[in-house]
């Protein structure tokens, strides 16, 4: 055999050897589709994707460079000649050399080896942001979108109480997405509806909007504004939401953008009152979100909190996004009985100073006015039209919480014990204990399940013990801690 014909051979061996290491490399997916057509590279130094930059560089090392990127790199090298490294001998000056010679020759330049660097932080793993596929079915179809009372009813299902509450958030949410799915932007241009909801701790203001993006079936984010501050200060800049949005969507950018931005605590970015030093989490935060809620094309880092942090860069158009923002909103009673005690005069037929001091639905008289003397800028409010509250729990909504949702808590422990062949009873005399002791304790729904770990410790600890026990029964004297559950035996 010759010589040409074992070189033939050597180099189809490679050949194949090669394409099987690119194929374990590349990962076909369930769809057929390798790992590098699924996911679209991400230039390594300006962070920005392919479909942004085009066609990119494939470096060693998962390294992709985009190509302004390497002309500007190209550009910067050709203006200086760092210690005659571009003479044009300067291969035959260092060919034999190692590496350790050569660096002695240039005392100022490091010779940096990059696979060191993976793994360690310098050069990132493969990204994971997929690319958008040309026959891909529309992420919203008008006809799927389920009516207002359709919402509304799935809801009941999940959420006790707060009836007016669900009926708003439930035409909000479909006339949003009908905007959506028919992309409205002709001569009559639909505006979005954001919404503000204030209720207080514990009555099911996270709860509702949980329960609404499962039901829709949309990518959720939920982001506490206590955390957030102004770009270039320590903490989360404001565009980590729709980070947040982003994962949530399995960094699929065309379904963030349709998705539901929950922002918490949004009173604890008002304005700060008689304070002389820069309001950085406060009036500063509130200013840098008016962009995101009105609809505006944001650059957003994939995977992190902070623009300075190495990782790649992506644009989200926020246009469709849903803000739905809440907060308790401490002290707003006062402010809103200072308005309505303007109406206050002497004389007959003059309203009485304390007539609001027992009014329950006082926050419901909420006004834009009230708002702002709190400490929310008018352009922040301006751009949530929507302000509705919420009503706070009493013991009959203690009670409802307790025994109508589909997974209400109640439910839930007697289905932990039905794994132990142990059916689990609560009397009437105890759920309106339990209510009674969450009154008390002024936190909310949240306050039924620290109240019902507490006298069901020992119960799930002895239950294991004995496989005699088939049914126990609480009662509202165990609950006051006046006598012990009813335990009855097994029978057969």
């Amino acid at each position: 055999m010759s010589d040409v014909d074992n070189k033939d051979e050597v180099t189809k061996a490679e050949t194949e050897e090669t394409k099987e290491n690119l194929h374990d490399y590349r990962e076909v997916g369930e769809d057929g589709q390798t790992d590098e057509e699924e996911y679209e590279s991400v230039c390594f130094a300006c962070r920005r994707p392919e479909r942004i930059t085009g066609k990119q560089f494939k470096l060693p090392n998962n390294i992709c460079i985009c190509n302004d990127c390497m002309h500007k790199t190209m550009d910067t090298i050709s203006q200086f000649d760092y210690q005659g490294m571009l003479d044009p001998d300067m291969g035959q000056k260092t060919s034999g050399l190692s590496m350790d010679e050569i660096a002695k020759k240039f005392p100022n330049i490091n010779f940096v080896n990059l696979a060191d660097l993976k793994g360690a932080g310098g050069i990132p793993n493969r990204q994971k942001l997929k690319k958008k596929k040309k026959d891909a079915a529309p992420a919203l179809d008008i006809k799927n979108i389920p009516a207002p009372h359709k919402i509304k009813e799935q809801l009941d299902e999940y959420v006790v109480g707060q009836e007016y509450a669900k009926k708003v958030i439930s035409v909000a949410v479909y006339n949003h997405y009908k905007r959506v799915a028919t992309n409205t932007m002709d001569e009559i241009e639909i505006e979005k509806s954001n919404m503000l909801m204030i209720g207080p701790t514990g009555c099911g203001k996270t709860y509702l909007v949980k329960t609404l993006a499962r039901l829709l079936d949309v990518p959720l984010a939920i982001a506490d504004a206590t955390s957030l501050t102004e770009a270039g200060y320590i903490g989360d800049d404001i565009e980590s939401v729709l980070s947040k949005l982003l994962a949530a969507a399995e960094n699929d950018v065309e379904r963030a953008q349709m998705g539901i931005v929950f922002v918490d605590e949004i009173d604890k970015i008002a304005k700060k009152k008689e304070t002389t030093s820069r309001d950085v989490s406060g009036e500063s935060v509130q200013q840098g979100m008016l962009k995101l809620l009105e609809g505006a094309e944001v650059e957003v880092p994939i995977g992190a909190g902070s623009k300075n942090a190495m990782v790649p860069m992506t644009t989200i158009n926020t246009r469709n996004i849903l803000f739905i923002c809440g907060g308790a909103f401490p002290d707003l009673e006062e402010i809103i009985k200072q308005r309505l005690k303007k109406t206050t005069s002497i004389g007959y037929g003059a309203q009485l100073k304390d007539l609001f001091d027992n009014d329950k639905e006082l926050m419901s008289k909420v006004e834009t006015e009230d708002l702002r003397k709190y400490g929310m800028i008018p352009e922040f409010l301006g751009r949530l039209p929507i302000v509705y509250t919420l009503d706070p729990l009493d013991r009959e909504l203690y009670i409802r919480i307790l025994k109508e949702p589909r997974n209400a808590i109640l439910k839930q422990y007697k289905k932990l014990l039905e794994l132990d062949e142990v059916e689990l009873l609560f009397d009437d005399s105890a759920i309106e204990a339990i209510a009674d002791k969450a009154m008390k304790r002024q936190t909310g729904a949240r306050a039924l399940r620290a109240i019902i770990e507490d006298f069901m410790l020992d119960i799930m600890y002895e239950i294991p013990k004995d496989k005699e026990i088939g049914r126990v029964t609480i009662t509202g004297d165990y609950i006051n801690g006046k006598g012990g559950p009813s335990i009855e035996i097994r029978r057969g």
